[in-house]
């Protein structure tokens, strides 16, 4: 009798539970309704609507006017009309990116691990370039980098600089493209450093392993994270930056494919469907590339 009354208490006691478990399952799902409508009404309403616009036609003889049509002639157009504009922009993003690294990684590395009471007067210069406008940040790099300024003025001096300037080169587009996006370098790598078990990295010395081997082996895998991550907010938003080539570059040789995009948007008439081809061929692009990095390069925290 005991026995059958202790399996009945038990029963009772879980069908008790059963109502606040749903209840919290219902509060999850609510908690996430907020995010999820707000990238359903800004993020996949429009991106639709663009991938729309991209496959229109334009009306004959009546420039600026286009009706709805499923015409992939747009995404050919892209394609065989600014191929170099993508190469371009996937090369200037690319070096961007490399030059990016090669000095965020012992700027964050200093932070973390050499810095001492300083690390918290170099993170408050790492972020301060991004209380003024980005467009005023590439104004400024435009004038240091100008004819008569100091930069081109000393490697013109030291006869470093064969074309005699440095504005309107691809020189001058990598240079901002690296300057405006190297804190998204410098950050997500400073907090990979910063939560790394600095005993792993002690014992490699214990080990007998010479300050290049440890940081080979022990180092650099255990920050690999932040710099996947660092790659990629990096790579992304300059290979589709069209300010850095608008106001560095010059007019043909160093226009990436933002330059046509933001033209085919706001100069061209009727260009609408071709901007958005080339928004949508950019966007695959970018995907295709970041897939095959990850695979190749990434962690299991972000695979």
């Amino acid at each position: 009798m005991s026995a059958f009354a202790h399996a009945a208490g038990g029963n009772a006691a879980v069908t008790h539970q059963d109502p606040p478990a749903r209840r919290r399952s219902w509060a999850t799902w609510l908690l996430l309704l907020p995010g999820f409508l707000w990238l359903l009404v800004f993020f996949v309403f429009p991106l639709v609507q663009l991938f729309t616009v991209s496959l229109q036609s334009k009306y004959p003889g009546y420039p600026g006017y286009y009706y709805r049509d499923v015409n992939f002639g747009n995404y050919v157009d892209a394609l065989t009309q600014f191929g170099a504009h993508f190469g371009r922009s996937l090369l200037f993003a690319g070096l961007a990116t490399l030059f990016a690294f090669l000095l965020a990684y012992p700027l964050a590395y200093a932070m973390a691990f050499k810095a001492g009471r300083w690390r918290n007067v170099m993170m408050i210069c790492i972020i301060a370039p991004f209380f003024t406008s980005f467009i005023l940040r590439t104004v400024a790099w435009r004038q240091i980098l100008a004819d008569d300024g100091p930069v081109a003025s000393t490697l013109n001096f030291l006869h470093l600089l064969p074309g005699g300037r440095i504005t309107e080169t691809w020189v001058a587009v990598v240079a901002g493209l690296t300057y405006n996006f190297l804190p998204f370098m410098v950050l997500p790598i400073y907090a990979s450093l910063e939560r790394a078990d600095h005993r792993i990295i002690e014992a490699g010395g214990d080990l007998y392993a010479n300050g290049f081997t440890t940081f080979r082996k022990v180092t650099l895998p255990m920050s690999m994270p932040g710099v996947l991550a660092g790659t990629l907010l990096t790579f992304i938003p300059a290979a589709g930056d069209y300010v850095n080539a608008d106001l560095l570059g010059s007019d043909r040789s160093t226009k990436m494919v933002g330059n046509v995009i933001e033209s085919q948007f706001f100069k061209v008439l009727g260009g609408f469907p071709l901007a958005a081809a080339l928004s949508f061929t950019l966007m695959a692009l970018i995907l295709a590339l970041v897939f095959v990095y990850i695979r190749r390069f990434g962690t299991e925290e972000l695979l």
